[in-house]
């Protein structure tokens, strides 16, 4: 299990491909893993180095009790690729990663070569259920959010579908560490980087999905869209896990805008 220290904490990840090849970063939503990726990382592989981990408080990746915030997520990032030796590379995040994906654009644009951001938004509407998620996390672990979960995350054809993704899904959310899912749901509570944006100096593509109930296009990637200088934009037939509903026209996507 491939693991190394950054930012204080122990990180699992995977890196993929060939050294000689241009660096991508694949990011994960919260309560996912890296394996929220397996296709998008199989599809990339003939022409990226393809880096996947663990964010913290998730996965195999360590989980210190407290809370989170983007800009100490996004510092994780930074910190694992200068661990693994690599200077700039491009980004794809979904959801939470989405977040620290504009944090890394704003902050960070010497580091990126291009950004995707994915079912994701610049401010957390109704920080009040994030911090009631935070606290039952604490309480009663997991299990309380696997349904609202899967409901959000998936269109109802898909849960009746009962495809492979939808089980692995449920299981890592299941397997999540409740003390590290409550320290990223603080970071999501206190999510405001409206600002951010037109800092944003970074090729950017949004990602979004026509019925995500968690960010919807309206009001969220929209206005990524619109105030993200130059980027471009594109909505899938999907629910929040859009690189799982729709993964060839989400890797397909993403391989275009990078070898741009």
């Amino acid at each position: 299990m491939p693991a190394t220290t950054a930012n204080g904490i122990r990180h699992f990840y995977r890196l993929d491909g060939n050294e000689n090849k241009p660096a991508v970063m694949l990011v994960h939503s919260l309560g996912c893993d890296h394996s929220l990726w397996d296709r998008q990382s199989a599809d990339l592989l003939p022409h990226f180095r393809v880096l996947r981990y663990d964010v913290r408080g998730h996965g195999a990746t360590d989980a210190p009790a407290g809370d989170y915030t983007i800009a100490l997520l996004a510092s994780d990032a930074l910190a694992l690729a200068d661990q693994l030796d690599i200077g700039r590379f491009a980004f794809c995040g979904l959801s939470m990663g989405g977040m620290i994906g504009q944090w890394l654009g704003a902050n960070a644009p010497n580091r990126l070569t291009g950004l995707v951001l994915a079912n994701t938004s610049a401010v957390f509407p109704a920080p009040e259920l994030m911090e009631a998620r935070r606290k039952t996390a604490l309480a009663s672990g997991m299990r309380p959010f696997m349904e609202a979960a899967l409901q959000r995350g998936f269109l109802a054809e898909s849960l009746a579908a009962d495809y492979p993704f939808v089980a692995s899904m449920r299981n890592v959310l299941l397997a999540t560490d409740p003390v590290g899912y409550a320290g990223c749901c603080a970071a999501l509570r206190d999510l405001d980087q409206v600002e951010l944006l037109e800092r944003i100096a970074v090729p950017t593509l949004v990602i979004g999905g026509d019925r995500d109930v968690s960010t919807p296009w309206a009001g969220h990637g929209e206005m990524l869209a619109a105030r993200i200088p130059g980027a471009k934009s594109l909505v899938l037939p999907a629910a929040h896990l859009s690189n799982l509903e729709c993964p060839e026209a989400f890797s397909a996507a993403a391989m275009e805008f990078f070898s741009h």
